[in-house]
């Protein structure tokens, strides 16, 4: 019971530990949400985003990384929202059916969501980069399955993180870029974003992503019963300290002249919930709380 304390975020230890002091709900959640500092742009380290422990803990999980039923199976039911939510932010734009699309898939893992996007009559080409070793020759292996993805261009895989992705591609930008489940596991998400990310987006395209709402709430579903009590997901897969809320996600674009952030137009957020037995379903209003995909262009006029 002990060590289950002291795994809780400050605000509810301190519910527990306290009990006759006063602790309103809005004032435990504001002494979590308030719990994580970020570098800026001036305070960030020059070097790879690459977090080797994460490294470590993904390559343990590579093998399982196409079975339905494993560890990430919750990524699996997952895919489709991803889908519906790229959909969404495309359907404002006039767009020529014969125009086609170049993907930037960081963090591709096992290539769930990559593969899926190669198959997608928009995509000309996807580019899948993963730091991980193992996962990508599992993606690698589970391309080999289907010859429409062994077409030349259509999915390339590499094994390297966004800062030396110039060292493998001759590309320099791309019409959609996508980090799903990706910057939870960055030290400095959003310096990460300006400086290693966004130069590859091209003007016009989209920033598309999901992460996770740092909340309460979101301990205890994400951590407490998802790792801990239910193990839908190993344990050790999130640090609730590094959870974003979308309205930081959003401040951040606001402070970027070359993206968009006008509701509905250059800005989308679109909350999802997990209902055990039936999957995902989106869930409006609970990006506040818990898993929520985002999404941002980048301005017709930039560079």
């Amino acid at each position: 019971m002990a060590a289950c304390v002291l795994r809780l975020p400050t605000g509810l230890r301190q519910a527990v530990v306290h009990p006759s002091v006063r602790f309103t709900p809005s004032r435990i959640a504001s002494s979590c949400l308030v719990s994580r500092s970020y570098a800026t742009a001036e305070t960030a380290s020059p070097t790879s985003s690459v977090n080797h422990t994460e490294v470590s803990h993904f390559n343990a999980l590579a093998s399982s990384w196409w079975d339905p039923h494993g560890s990430s199976r919750l990524l699996h039911l997952m895919n489709p929202l991803r889908h519906d939510f790229l959909h969404r932010c495309l359907a404002p734009e006039v767009r020529d059916s014969n125009q086609k699309l170049n993907f930037l898939d960081i963090g591709c893992g096992g290539g769930i969501f990559a593969e899926s996007a190669a198959r997608l009559a928009m995509a000309e080409s996807v580019t899948a980069i993963d730091p991980t070793p193992e996962v990508i020759a599992v993606a690698k292996r589970h391309q080999r399955t289907d010859p429409h993805l062994l077409e030349p261009g259509r999915l390339t895989y590499l094994q390297t993180s966004i800062e030396d992705l110039h060292m493998h591609s001759d590309r320099k930008q791309y019409d959609i870029i996508s980090l799903f489940e990706v910057i939870e596991h960055i030290q400095r998400p959003f310096p990460f974003l300006t400086a290693s990310v966004l130069p590859y987006l091209k003007p016009g395209g989209w920033l598309i992503g999901s992460t996770i709402a740092r909340h309460p709430v979101s301990w205890f579903t994400t951590k407490f019963m998802a790792e801990d009590v239910l193990g839908l997901v190993p344990r050790g897969t999130h640090d609730w300290s590094q959870y974003l809320q979308a309205q930081e996600v959003r401040d951040w674009a606001r402070r970027e002249p070359d993206l968009s952030t006008s509701e509905g137009l250059g800005w989308h957020v679109q909350g999802v919930v997990y209902v055990p037995g039936v999957g995902w379903k989106p869930v409006n209003g609970s990006e506040v709380y818990g898993n929520y995909f985002f999404g941002v262009k980048k301005r017709e006029d930039s560079n």
